[in-house]
């Protein structure tokens, strides 16, 4: 590895050591679009291995995804996304079988308005905007 990709790896990795779990979550997003991109592209190349190789990719992302639902805390939010992941996974895999970029178009025409909801969100959490109101001071004892 030469010293300028030896330098990008090495702030990769600290800029995910540094990440919150919000920051963390668009990453992968990224990433996700990113594969999924890169198989569309190779599918018209007809690029067979790189097909592969970025669907694998994006499949783990997903699966990233739904393990990492936690149904305890929002089981409502949960309950809508793993049908949706799920179904990402049924056209990734679609896209690969049949070498058909449609699929992977799916893929993005659902996932990247979320990906938008959750930047919204992350951004919301660092101004301190869902924030519950501080609890009030109680009130001054008064001597008399």
């Amino acid at each position: 590895m030469n010293l300028p990709a030896k330098g990008l790896a090495r702030y990769g990795a600290v800029n995910v050591t540094t990440a919150s779990p919000g920051q963390i979550l668009l990453m992968l997003y990224d990433g996700l679009f990113r594969c999924v991109r890169e198989a569309m592209t190779a599918i018209e190349t007809k690029d067979r291995p790189r097909v592969t190789e970025r669907t694998s990719r994006a499949l783990a992302i997903l699966e990233q995804f739904i393990v990492s639902l936690d149904h305890s805390k929002f089981p409502a939010l949960c309950d809508n996304l793993l049908p949706l992941y799920q179904y990402c996974m049924g056209q990734v895999v679609q896209a690969n079988m049949g070498q058909d970029p449609a699929p992977l178009g799916n893929v993005l025409r659902v996932l990247v308005p979320l990906r938008e909801a959750w930047a919204d969100a992350v951004a919301q959490l660092a101004r301190g905007e869902n924030k519950e109101p501080a609890p009030s001071s109680p009130p001054a004892q008064t001597t008399g």
